[in-house]
């Protein structure tokens, strides 16, 4: 584990040092991703000799004056003097990439890690301790979230900073949005289902993109909270739809949420004081979640799909799974993912990859729904191809959800 007082006293030390030369240097976070799992595939023996094999590959591909530090079961913390420019830091990353493009020796089984890294640079993003190293995180999630191997903090990162509280207000004020968007069947074009995306406009902040609050979220322990906001608040707009029937409801779910306890629960308390029925909800789970932490969310999800909920893999086609994952994980349906179907009017390869896609779902008695269809002609593509559903500004705009429901409801007969 992160021993701050070594790390910070080796941090102040440089700042010490470049306060009277003028120097710079660089604090890099970097997490060994799969580093984790060998712990709870093999055991922590393993595992912790995992990690001292991994410590000691970074520091073999770094300078004898540069630090390594343990911060956490998959994660480093390391101190790069003289970093004169970004090339400097930008080469550091490429090398300790590099040590880990080859599997991890010395243990029992080789297995296969892949580095991700944060950058913060002293002095331009801090002048203390602290601040360097929150900085360096801040910008390791990002890399994450941009599925990057290395990313430098960027200064317009401040505004995460001062997320936690405003969103943390807001989630428990009620003052995020619902927003609808359709669903529609493609070989009949009837609307069937919507999928629930939340919105948040900050006095502060104005209009703030699911992109930054969401992966904010999940990366403090603001998910839970905000998992059970999404549930609630959306299960609260389909309950006068229901009756109406006819409708389907996806809700996403992050796989942060499910290590947390009573996830389950708190969803099937949801469903019964409002009144929906579990076959009219489904569960959207990212594709990526399998890769991160399947078994969690394989438990998590077959409870789910074992009360009626149906369950959607969402942005198929851009992660990293695999037949053997769809073999275990209890799908219902899987989402073509929009990069995808975006790329289909120009490029023949994908347009192929998309029907082999559908070809493979429909074999494995899964439902297909193509994301961000933006016209006719992708439509009339897809419908061809047999995919199930789709959405997207073609089919249907984001809207409101009261004002979705209003409409609905004068549209319905009776």
């Amino acid at each position: 584990m992160l021993n701050r007082d070594s790390l910070f006293a080796a941090i102040e030390a440089q700042i010490a040092a470049c306060v009277e030369t003028g120097g710079r240097f660089a604090v890099l976070m970097l997490r060994a991703r799969g580093l984790r799992q060998i712990a709870l595939r093999f055991g922590y023996a393993q595992g912790e000799q995992a990690s001292e094999v991994a410590h000691e590959l970074i520091v073999q591909s770094l300078r004898p004056a540069d630090r390594v530090f343990r911060a956490g079961d998959d994660s480093y913390a390391v101190v790069l003097p003289d970093m004169l420019s970004r090339n400097h830091v930008l080469l550091a990353s490429a090398r300790l990439s590099q040590a880990f493009e080859q599997p991890l020796h010395g243990m029992e089984s080789p297995w296969q890690l892949r580095a991700v890294m944060g950058v913060a640079l002293y002095p331009e993003h801090g002048q203390d301790a602290d601040l360097l190293c929150r900085r360096a995180a801040m910008a390791l999630d990002e890399a994450q979230r941009r599925r990057e191997s290395c990313q430098i903090y960027q200064p317009h990162d401040t505004q995460v900073e001062i997320f936690y509280e405003e969103l943390r207000d807001a989630i428990e004020a009620n003052r995020l949005q619902v927003y609808f968007q359709p669903v529609r069947e493609l070989q009949a074009g009837r609307l069937v289902a919507v999928e629930s995306l939340a919105r948040w406009t900050s006095p502060r902040h104005g209009v703030v993109s699911p992109a930054s609050f969401v992966p904010f979220s999940e990366q403090s322990d603001l998910i839970s909270a905000l998992t059970r906001w999404s549930i609630n608040a959306t299960l609260r707009h389909a309950a006068p739809l229901c009756a109406t029937g006819g409708l389907d409801f996806a809700i996403n779910l992050s796989p942060q949420a499910f290590s947390r306890p009573g996830m389950v629960e708190q969803f099937r308390g949801a469903l019964d004081i409002w009144g929906v029925a579990p076959t009219s909800v489904i569960a959207e789970v990212t594709e990526t979640a399998l890769a991160a932490d399947l078994e969690s969310s394989v438990q998590v999800l077959r409870r789910l799909r074992d009360m009626g909920v149906r369950i959607a893999i969402d942005d198929f086609g851009t992660g990293y799974a695999s037949i053997s994952y769809l073999r275990r994980f209890p799908a219902t349906e899987l989402k073509i993912d929009q990069s995808l179907v975006g790329s289909m009017q120009d490029d023949p390869h994908t347009t192929r990859l998309v029907s082999a896609i559908i070809n493979m779902a429909h074999h494995l008695d899964l439902a297909t729904i193509a994301e961000g269809i933006e016209n006719q002609a992708t439509e009339d593509l897809l419908a061809g191809m047999g995919c199930d559903f789709g959405q997207g500004y073609h089919l249907g705009m984001p809207e409101a959800a009261a004002d979705f429901v209003q409409r609905f409801q004068a549209l319905s007969p009776g």
